[in-house]
């Protein structure tokens, strides 16, 4: 965050913004009104300000992220659309101590704080700077052949390594602290963070796992072995999938969807805990319980509460 923004001067409001969508647009529009009326400069990336002009079809006061607003300078970030939206935000404010809101436009968006309908409460409270940051853990992915680190990358949901011929299953081994643990073959390996266990691990049947927890989570996707069970280790672990030199074809590494690498036979991917977390700013205070319940609408049909002293 800025001198500035820390000391209440001058503000810079990052919104990111999936301006290709009509939605999206008018999601952006009415925020942007919001923070000009409230003194507050909206900044975004030049592309997606493009699109928002060309959507509006008028001039607009907005800042260009790089051009006229260095990252550093950014108070925070509000996110307009679903998780692969916010994952995009998370991107661009790597390493900086910018935190994220996110307001869902999408499906789930087990990632974003708030709603569309609660659209203006989340921009007042933004402005007035009512929420609290809550750091969720990232992973530290590299990729090794030979034993020569020939890639490096991120990732706050999950890395996945993945077979990338179809018709071929991955054979692979997988490690924990060093030492193999079972070869198979599989359709992939997830390693993920608690934030990422309601997303690839999840689909691919890993348990759910409270944010407030530190763990790393190992999920084999579709594996050809009877030890094929999810893992769930100390987050001091350190977790790696090993293609085999066996193999026919060659794997890909997928970081949160967005980042890929191709690996080939012998390639090694090692993940542990990231030293740089990433920033959600949290305006509600509701239990992940309750966010579990909404989002995935569970049934609690008959529930009435604890009993007094429970």
């Amino acid at each position: 965050m800025s001198d500035a923004a820390l000391s209440g001067g001058p503000r810079h409001i990052l919104l990111v913004s999936h301006t290709a969508r009509p939605e999206a647009v008018e999601a952006t529009l009415t925020v942007y009104h919001q923070l000009i009326e409230a003194g507050v400069t909206p900044v975004m990336a030049d592309d997606e300000r493009t699109n928002l002009l060309a959507a509006h079809g008028e001039e607009l006061n907005v800042a260009v992220l790089h051009r006229d607003t260095e990252i550093n300078e950014i108070d925070i970030a509000i996110v307009l659309g679903g998780d692969g939206t916010i994952l995009r935000a998370a991107e661009m404010l790597r390493g900086e101590s910018a935190p994220i809101v996110g307001v869902n436009l999408g499906h789930v968006g087990f990632l974003a704080e708030s709603e569309r309908h609660d659209l203006a409460k989340t921009v007042t409270c933004i402005v007035e700077r009512r929420y609290r940051v809550e750091e969720r853990m990232a992973l530290q992915v590299l990729v090794k052949v030979g034993g020569i680190v020939v890639y490096e990358t991120w990732a706050l949901n999950e890395a996945t390594v993945e077979k990338a011929s179809r018709e071929r299953m991955l054979e692979v081994v997988i490690e924990v602290d060093g030492r193999p643990l079972s070869s198979f073959g599989c359709d992939g390996v997830v390693m993920s963070t608690p934030t990422g266990s309601t997303a690839y691990s999840f689909s691919g049947g890993g348990p759910i796992v409270w944010p407030s927890v530190a763990a790393l989570l190992l999920v084999p996707l579709s594996a050809h072995s009877l030890f094929n069970r999810p893992l769930v280790v100390d987050p001091r672990s350190s977790l790696a999938v090993e293609v085999l030199e066996r193999n026919q074809g060659s794997g890909i590494l997928w970081c949160d969807g967005r980042r890929a690498w191709d690996l080939p036979p012998g390639a090694r991917v090692v993940v542990h805990r990231s030293d740089v977390p990433v920033r959600l700013a949290r305006i509600a205070d509701a239990p992940f319980t309750d966010r579990l319940v909404n989002k995935f609408h569970l049934p609690v049909d008959g529930w009435r509460g604890p009993v007094r002293g429970d």
